[in-house]
């Protein structure tokens, strides 16, 4: 390998010594993905290194399409190994490009592969991994707990099937699968496809009519929910709308419900209110709000409707709702209805803004009981990171910060803790090196076990 060196991103001799004696052999707890329920269930072996890598990773598809390469040898009908070829080529002058990393480091830590990916070394890889694969019966499960993790929250919407995770949990598996509750698909009132989304409530609960059924409804599934685990939910907006009242949410809701569309202004309505609400009852059942704000998402609406969602066709918005977000959690706080909240920002721009908020609305009843959360999706690579713990660190309290998540459809996904870890490592030890801070290393690397794993499994409440 030319450049994967065992001090690969730890930058000086105290960041080395941080990450192997307290950050590599913490375990793992990511407490935001999207895994695959059903495969993690069905555990079967992967047919090939295009499956496992490949078969569902927009990441990795955005990267394909930024190199100019046909859709046809991405999402396509083209052989699987024609794909896997075209990735390779994709990937060998992405030089900065937090695939570029991760790729290379997956194909060591899983296979044991350490030949550079490149258009000229495609098929020796693709030879190597596969006959790795069909001799070591490679399966969720094992790639699962290889890398040592002991929980891991899936993302379900409100009406997907929990019966899925009681099975899980019969199979004995050396970790935990739980559930985390996501009821978007009902607060998206402008989707083509809400009123089938209503209809697959609907089969669990009751009829709905109106908001009192539909918040009987929700928090009836939530219930459900918490009886199979779960201790965090997530809410995906592109920026927080105003806290409106329940009366325009019901006349946005019914209009929906009758056939009609809502306004731009009554969808923002809707919105607004049922953010609220759904806070609300997280807090009311201790669960943690994931608020994921600033994609933008869909924006080609050819590929939308060719290949639908969550795809690689989304990006980051430049919409600042800073003044909304700060009135919703004022509220709730003044309504002593404020979960625990981790907020997740995608416009680099607002980091300062975001930070600065959570510090507003602490308390004692929690460490951190509003987290800044990672450097997400866009901006879950180097510079991204680094920044976030600069930023973090500057404004707010870094030990008491719930640390890295893959936020990630791929098996193959868990290196990235360790990415973060060794960037973090490389973080604190150029400040000890620089006699910014103390030069304790046995206080620091408490810290660093912290934010790896402690703090997070804490905050969830899994201790």
């Amino acid at each position: 390998m030319s450049y994967l060196k065992e001090n690969f991103m730890l930058t000086n001799k105290t960041a080395e010594k941080l990450y192997y004696g307290y950050a590599k052999n913490m375990p793992v707890f990511d407490w935001h993905c999207h895994l695959s329920e059903k495969q993690i269930l069905e555990n079967r072996r992967f047919e090939n290194i295009f499956d496992i890598w490949l078969s569902g990773d927009h990441y990795k598809w955005r990267l394909m399409r930024n190199c100019g390469t046909d859709e046809e040898l991405i999402t396509g009908g083209a052989p699987v190994k024609e794909k896997f070829r075209a990735y390779c080529r994709a990937l060998e002058t992405a030089f900065g490009n937090p695939l570029y990393h991760w790729s290379q480091v997956e194909l060591k830590e899983f296979f044991g592969c350490e030949t550079e990916i490149n258009a000229a070394n495609a098929d020796k890889i693709w030879d190597y991994c596969n006959d790795y694969i069909e001799k070591n019966d490679v399966t969720p499960q094992k790639l699962i707990e290889s890398s040592r993790v002991t929980h891991l929250f899936t993302t379900n919407e409100v009406f997907d099937d929990l019966s899925v995770f009681k099975k899980i949990e019969q199979k004995g598996y050396k970790f935990k699968v739980i559930p985390a509750f996501r009821a978007d698909k009902i607060m998206n009132i402008e989707a083509a496809s809400y009123r089938e989304n209503i209809s697959a409530l609907e089969k669990l609960t009751f009829e709905i009519s109106g908001m009192d059924k539909l918040e009987k409804a929700v928090e009836a599934r939530l219930k459900e929910f918490i009886k199979a685990g779960t201790r965090a939910a997530d809410i995906a907006l592109e920026k927080v709308c105003p806290v409106a009242g329940r009366n325009q949410a019901e006349a946005a809701l019914k209009k929906r419900l009758s056939g009609g569309r809502p306004t731009l202004r009554e969808t923002e309505a809707f919105k607004g209110y049922m953010t609220y609400f759904l806070m609300r009852l997280y807090a009311k059942y201790g669960i943690v709000t994931e608020l994921h704000i600033g994609a933008m998402r869909n924006n080609n609406k050819v590929m939308f409707e060719r290949l639908g969602a969550d795809t690689g066709y989304d990006s980051i918005s430049a919409e600042n709702s800073t003044a909304e977000l700060k009135d919703l959690l004022d509220i709730l706080n003044t309504e002593n209805a404020l979960p625990k909240t981790v907020l997740f920002n995608l416009n680099p721009k607002m980091n300062t803004e975001m930070i600065t908020l959570t510090g507003c609305f602490q308390d004692g009843s929690a460490r951190g009981k509003v987290q800044y959360g990672p450097a997400w999706w866009f901006l879950d690579n180097k510079e991204g990171m680094y920044k976030h713990l600069k930023d973090l660190s500057a404004m707010g309290h870094l030990g008491a910060f719930v640390g890295m998540l893959t936020d990630s459809r791929s098996f193959l996904s868990y290196p990235r803790h360790h990415y973060f870890r060794r960037i973090l490592c490389s973080f604190l030890g150029s400040l000890m090196e620089d006699g910014e801070m103390t030069s304790d290393i046995e206080l620091v690397g408490k810290t660093v076990e912290d934010i790896s794993y402690n703090n997070a499994v804490e905050y969830f409440g899994l201790n």
